[in-house]
């Protein structure tokens, strides 16, 4: 079945339709349409599939997606324009110009934490550099998952984009057909099979993966605002969200007024019984929740520790100084806890850190200016937000991924565009001038070329 949806696309792709703007904006259009017509569907969907709150819903998932397609919609002529550039004095005389082509067939492996926002928006911008996409959402948000394909059929044709649904034997299948270009949002473990099974055709990857982003608290923070951003970024989505911060590193003098804070901050938000509130979503699945639960076994909780096996809930969860070694701090916890760890200086930080590979985020929150930029300069991640958490994400003219561990390429904005496609280079040569130069027999001039090169 997947080979043959494969070659249907393929056949498709060949017919060039997908190669005019005015079809991809056509498209794009039609799908804004739909999404809008369904967004209480899709708020439905979430909530169904782990409690999502619908104001987060919004924010995070739907409204993003939407602000993505009114970008693409807007800018595609112009993007997908060829691009005069400055040509080389040695190729004199000649027009320069970079083409964007759209890679062809695209894989789209898609998670389950922003299930809907997560598959939509990568799709989005496959469509508009002019690819075939087969999108592959989570199997752990069956709901979702099942909308997304409705919506698809309604409004593409099977061709041109294709929604696969299934488990791990699914994706498996899907990694071992032939593909121009790959994108996978997940965790690092999987990222490192899709890398794989890629490299064995020579595809191109992007991969958005995750890791443990630091968050720095110094001792000249504005304690209440920190606070009131942390608890914001860390708890939404009930922690399920791969740029949040993973841990706290507090400059000792500080720690106990944060702890203050930070009880304050989450009883504003959610209230002092957080399961009770419409605004804190649940754990995504037993596995999920059993993994992060056994993390709170031995710890000193200053705040939450509270779980419901029934329902996938776990408190906003505050540890105070766990062992390095530890079960919270071994790996991306990808959850509603947050360990806090306290520094007397510099070097502790850096050993810390250190102790990890590279994050998709970090973040540092300071009134010293000069030492925030020291710290963001010293450190290599993905991106990230100085007295902020998360936002740097809303921001469509900033590319965002990872590095090293935390992931390869980057997308959003224009960024994305360019990521679904080719940057085809073409230089056009004029006839009335070529210099004998370059041309053998090359005896005589060796020093003429080394003067030229030189003045160039």
């Amino acid at each position: 079945m997947i080979s043959n949806l494969l070659q249907l696309q393929k056949e498709y792709f060949k017919t060039g339709e997908t190669k005019s703007v005015s079809y991809r904006k056509q498209v794009l259009k039609k799908l804004k349409t739909e999404l809008i017509k369904r967004e209480s569907d899709i708020i439905q969907a979430l909530s169904k599939d782990f409690k999502k709150p619908v104001f987060e819903s919004v924010l995070t998932e739907t409204a993003v997606v939407l602000s993505d397609l009114d970008l693409m919609i807007k800018n595609i002529n112009k993007w997908a324009k060829p691009k005069r550039i400055t040509p080389a004095l040695l190729n004199f005389p000649s027009t320069d110009k970079l083409y964007s082509e759209p890679y062809g067939q695209t894989l789209i492996i898609a998670p389950w934490n922003y299930p809907y926002q997560l598959a939509i928006a990568p799709l989005v911008a496959a469509i508009a550099a002019g690819n075939t996409v087969i999108l592959k959402p989570s199997e752990l948000t069956p709901h979702t998952s099942s909308l997304l394909k409705d919506i698809i059929s309604n409004v593409f044709k099977p061709e041109h984009v294709n929604v696969v649904e299934g488990g791990v034997d699914i994706s498996t299948k899907l990694l071992a057909q032939r593909w121009d270009y790959i994108f996978f949002t997940g965790s690092v473990f999987v990222g490192k099979i899709v890398a794989k099974a890629a490299a064995e055709h020579l595809t191109p990857v992007t991969l958005e993966l995750g890791g443990k982003n630091p968050c720095i608290i110094d001792e000249t923070a504005n304690i209440k605002l920190t606070a009131k951003r942390i608890v914001w970024g860390k708890f939404l989505n009930a922690g399920q969200t791969c740029i949040a911060p993973d841990y706290i590193l507090i400059h000792q003098s500080k720690k106990d007024a944060f702890y203050k804070a930070l009880k304050i901050e989450i009883e504003k938000a959610y209230t002092n019984t957080p399961e009770t509130s419409n605004d804190f979503a649940r754990i995504v699945n037993e596995k999920n929740y059993n993994r992060l639960a056994k993390m709170l076994t031995n710890e000193k909780c200053i705040i939450g520790g509270n779980t419901n096996s029934e329902t996938y809930y776990i408190s906003p969860t505050v540890i105070d100084e766990p062992s390095i070694d530890s079960e919270v701090m071994k790996d991306e916890i990808f959850g509603p806890i947050l360990p806090v760890l306290s520094y007397k200086n510099e070097h502790e930080i850096e050993t810390v850190i250190s102790n990890y590979e590279k994050p998709l985020s970090l973040y540092v929150f300071s009134t010293n200016s000069e030492k925030a930029r020291q710290t963001v300069e010293k450190f290599s991640f993905g991106g990230g937000c100085i007295n902020d958490t998360v936002v740097h994400f809303a921001n469509h003219r900033l590319p965002f991924g990872g590095v090293g561990n935390s992931g390869i390429g980057a997308y959003h904005g224009k960024q994305s565009y360019i990521t679904f496609s080719h940057q085809k280079a073409v230089v056009k040569k004029g006839n009335w001038l070529d210099l004998p130069v370059r041309y053998a027999p090359y005896t005589g001039k060796l020093n003429q070329v080394k003067k030229i090169l030189k003045w160039l």
